[in-house]
């Protein structure tokens, strides 16, 4: 009985995608470094609610690594530059989509057949 409450009460929570940005610098570098960007799922009554949680989440995440005596790495919160609210939870609906523009077309789709080989290999060892 309880998996079903739980099934019930997703579908009826405010389903949020947010883009949390990170910066992340080796050395403390103020300049130099790479932006990564995290699609997070947050629930929440109103879009502002999502926002303010995808902050936290984001700010949570915040960290120094230290990989030796020479090398240390910063992820450093930016912001939350998106939030879009998911209109329902249909299989296959779209998430996410972004235009990859490149000059090498054939590499690109090279790359990408071999992720998907990839994915199909893991899922076969997994049974």
């Amino acid at each position: 009985m309880y998996p079903i409450l739980i099934i019930i009460q997703a579908l009826l929570m405010n389903w949020y995608i947010t883009r949390v940005v990170f910066k992340v610098s080796e050395n403390d570098s103020p300049e130099a470094g790479h932006f990564d960007e995290q699609l997070r799922l947050v629930t929440a009554d109103c879009k502002e609610e999502a926002f303010i949680k995808a902050r936290t989440l984001g700010l949570n995440k915040e960290d120094l690594c230290y990989y030796d005596t020479k090398r240390a790495e910063k992820w450093e919160f930016i912001n939350v530059s998106e939030v879009t609210p998911l209109q329902n939870m249909d299989d296959g609906i779209a998430l996410y989509s972004r235009i990859h523009k490149t000059k090498e077309s054939t590499a690109y789709i090279s790359v990408i057949h071999q992720k998907a080989i990839a994915i199909r290999m893991d899922a076969c060892a997994a049974h």
